[in-house]
């Protein structure tokens, strides 16, 4: 469907509901994020078609696994931004911008940035510092994945020794080298736990 429109492609969903056919329309990574499903689920339900959305793995998770890393760490980081910056696609509504949500600290997942590396860098900088970590994976769960590691001060220049294009994503944030953290409660050997107590607790 790549080169086809959308009014092709609900024409496509019209014609094959209208014939008694199911239609199995293949997205890459999760369709709960820039997908650009909602304008055709819109049309779905305007001319009453059923459906269903099935899961998939979104890229920010395949990366996270490429970098056998956590993105949340106890009482380093507890929130993940999932976010990218204007492209020709679509603008970026007001206020959702790097360096707002740099100010929170949480760790960052940014999408279709890559070749704007110097912005994210310039944007970032002051609120998580020049030492933060930055990883960039190429093509998670694909044969020619690539991993580049390094901090907020290095990152350009490690990225231009070694360019990488288009479907990558840049994680930025504390949680990405975190060692000396604290272990979460969770699996102490004193916490409670609601749906799978212990005798004697």
């Amino acid at each position: 469907t790549a080169p086809m429109s959308l009014d092709e492609i609900e024409a496509a969903y019209l014609d094959a509901h209208k014939s008694g056919q199911d239609v199995a329309r293949l997205h890459s990574g999760d369709l709960s994020v820039w997908s650009a499903v909602a304008e055709q689920i819109r049309r779905l339900e305007k001319h009453g078609i059923p459906y269903t959305l099935t899961p998939g793995v979104p890229s920010f998770a395949a990366a996270a696994a490429a970098l056998r890393r956590e993105l949340t760490i106890p009482e380093v980081a507890q929130s993940l931004v999932l976010t990218r910056i204007s492209g020709r696609a679509s603008k970026m509504p007001p206020g959702e911008t790097l360096a707002g949500f740099g100010r929170t600290g949480a760790t960052l997942a940014i999408h279709l940035a890559i070749h704007a590396i110097d912005r994210v860098v310039a944007e970032l900088t002051p609120h998580y510092g020049g030492d933060c970590p930055v990883a960039i994976v190429f093509r998670a769960s694909w044969p020619d994945e690539r991993v580049l590691t390094g901090t907020l001060a290095t990152i350009e220049a490690l990225l231009a020794a070694d360019p990488m294009e288009r479907t990558a994503i840049i994680f930025v944030g504390r949680s990405l080298a975190a060692q000396g953290f604290g272990e979460s409660s969770l699996y102490d050997a004193h916490y409670q736990r609601r749906f799978r107590g212990r005798d004697g607790l």
